[in-house]
């Protein structure tokens, strides 16, 4: 009978290294969703400041939606307009932490929803440093508002508001969900590796001093 036992130490680096190549897939995906994020808010803008400077609003879908360009010093719902260095301030250490959160992510649908959030945060950022009337001061493009052309029904936003937005509340569905954002300590997956390595060994033990026992008593019992 084969009693030889697999090797931890290869189990363990082949386990290390399934987990680096999923850690790789999944920080691509949150930078790639944060990077299309930015790329639409910073193009989307680009054409809102050409097309729609002293222009009268444009009405879309029967008045659903109008494309209405304004400048906001604040943030959402023109809130903390004069501290608007502040909220650059608050915008870069969000972007700070979620990238270095960013290589604990253990599966796909916190990827994406962090990466639209990252996404959000960086475009309205972006508004901050290199808009007028200067850095860390820059104003940020809205141009997008819903059933009123002067955002009486809702504040005028942009895409990277919305990103932010939708990126939040499938964080927020994730959390509801028990869905678990990463793994526990490393201290615990080894000491659970180890309890289930031992546990193994046991029964491995036991089934092999079996036979031995049952032989030694038909050998005593033998005329």
């Amino acid at each position: 009978m084969n009693t030889a036992q697999p090797d931890p130490t290869l189990e363990s680096v082949g386990t290390q290294r399934r987990k680096s190549r999923s850690t790789r897939v999944l920080v691509s995906t949150f930078l790639s969703v944060a990077a299309v994020s930015v790329l639409i808010d910073v193009l989307t803008k680009v054409a809102a400041v050409h097309w729609l400077t002293d222009a009268p609003p444009k009405e879309l879908l029967n008045g659903v939606l109008y494309l209405n360009l304004t400048r906001n010093p604040g943030a959402a719902f023109s809130m903390a307009t004069d501290y608007t260095w502040v909220l650059a301030i608050i915008a870069t250490i969000v972007v700070g932490v979620l990238l270095f959160l960013s290589t604990r992510i253990r599966n796909l649908p916190w990827a994406f929803a962090l990466g639209l959030v990252l996404g959000g945060a960086t475009g309205n950022l972006v508004d901050r440093i290199f808009r007028e009337p200067g850095f860390m001061q820059g104003h940020v493009v809205d141009f997008v508002s819903v059933f009123d052309p002067a955002g009486r029904a809702f504040p005028i936003f942009n895409m990277a508001d919305s990103s932010l937005v939708v990126g939040v509340i499938l964080v927020v569905l994730l959390e509801f969900t028990g869905r678990p954002f990463s793994e526990p300590p490393a201290e615990d997956s080894r000491a659970d590796t180890n309890a289930e390595a031992d546990n193994a060994s046991d029964v491995d033990d036991a089934t092999l001093s079996a036979p031995a026992a049952s032989d030694s008593e038909s050998g005593e019992t033998r005329p």
